[in-house]
């Protein structure tokens, strides 16, 4: 450890002897000031917390069976890592959602490397969205699976940016509807024409494609309109699994987002995806494997766990001790939201955290209500 500076003049201090309890004095060779320094390791401690978080490593390994750990790293799981701004604008930003129960879901926005921006809410919506994608630079293309309210969001906050609507989401939606083994000959054709998305490279391929759906829809057009009569004596279509999936498929193509990556203006810098395989398998798919690796996480601890692994990917996480210093805890946040009114928490003053999630929905501490969309 280096001399530490003296807290009357600020100059560097040197040793002088110990005290009773044996902790080292030292003096200002300048003002004559004594004082005895505390070394403080939490930095350290939050660099081990991360080794064991970040890996397959498990606490019975550790000497007395984790017990020592546990105890020293605790206070660190009071700290929520929270998402930069990044203002450098990427040419493609991937965005997807993680769900973690059925009230907890955690929105991500990344690029080919790093994790830009993560966001905590009860599910997706434009107002979460919104949230996620305000804090990063707008791309010149975002993929994305089409989750809800993620269209209204892109128009109110990346007005300018392209849409690419995943195109293997966009087949496992019809195939949902179909199954692999579809029992009618409609449904054969169907899900063939969803499973040649695939494939598709060129404009000519994708205007091929359009005609081909266009031409399948008026061929079963007649067939999809079949009506059936329920023991209530209410009418329902009796295809009523095709007619959605037909209208998946037409609502893609009108909006004009399922063939963006074929766009000559936005293919000639560079390869555009069609997938968001990239978050799903770089990002989620990571985060999976570490919330299996430390099962029996309580569902507040799963989820500041997929905030640490964002942080440490992002592009530029601070060192330990800053990390310390400046990132929000559960006792900062509880005295902000202390300090609000009735009015603010209801009218979204809570929401920066996540949605007012953290609270109303982890802690059970607060009796007023909160609303989502």
């Amino acid at each position: 450890m280096g001399a530490p500076h003296c807290p009357v003049c600020g100059r560097k201090m040197a040793r002088n002897g110990r005290t009773s309890a044996g902790r080292t004095r030292w003096r200002c060779t300048s003002c004559g000031a004594s004082a005895t320094c505390k070394i403080d390791n939490a930095a350290k401690r939050l660099s081990a917390f991360l080794a064991w978080l970040l890996t397959r490593s498990r606490q019975s390994d550790m000497p007395g069976g984790g017990r020592t750990f546990r105890r020293k790293t605790a206070r660190l799981w009071e700290i929520w890592p929270m998402p930069p701004k990044v203002e450098a604008a990427r040419k493609v930003v991937f965005v997807d959602g993680i769900h973690l129960g059925r009230k907890a879901v955690v929105l991500i926005a990344s690029d080919d490397e790093h994790a830009l921006g993560w966001h905590l809410c009860r599910s997706e919506n434009g107002r979460a969205w919104a949230a996620l994608m305000s804090r990063v630079a707008a791309p010149e293309v975002v993929v994305s699976d089409g989750g809800d309210g993620f269209a209204k969001a892109l128009r109110q906050t990346w007005p300018s940016t392209r849409h690419q609507r995943c195109v293997f989401h966009a087949f496992c939606q019809v195939r949902r509807y179909t199954t692999t083994r579809p029992r009618t000959p409609a449904g054969v054709e169907l899900y063939a024409l969803a499973k040649a998305l695939l494939s598709i490279t060129t404009l000519k391929e994708a205007d091929g494609w359009a005609q081909a759906l266009l031409a399948w829809s008026e061929r079963w057009d007649s067939f999809l309109a079949e009506t059936s009569i329920g023991e209530d004596g209410k009418t329902w279509l009796a295809h009523e699994r095709l007619v959605k999936a037909r209208r998946s498929l037409v609502r893609l193509v009108n909006a004009g987002t399922i063939f963006t990556y074929l766009d000559p203006a936005l293919a000639g810098t560079g390869v555009i995806p069609s997938t968001n395989n990239r978050i799903e398998g770089g990002v989620n798919a990571q985060l999976r494997a570490m919330l299996r690796d430390h099962r029996g996480l309580s569902i507040e601890r799963r989820l500041k766990a997929i905030f640490w692994w964002c942080y440490v990917h992002s592009p530029s996480p601070l060192p330990a001790a800053e990390i310390l210093r400046v990132m929000p805890t559960d006792r900062s946040i509880a005295a902000i939201y202390e300090r609000l009114d009735e009015r603010e928490k209801l009218e979204g003053g809570i929401p920066q955290w996540g949605d007012a999630i953290v609270w109303s929905e982890l802690h059970h501490s607060e009796p007023y209500r909160m609303d989502w969309d």
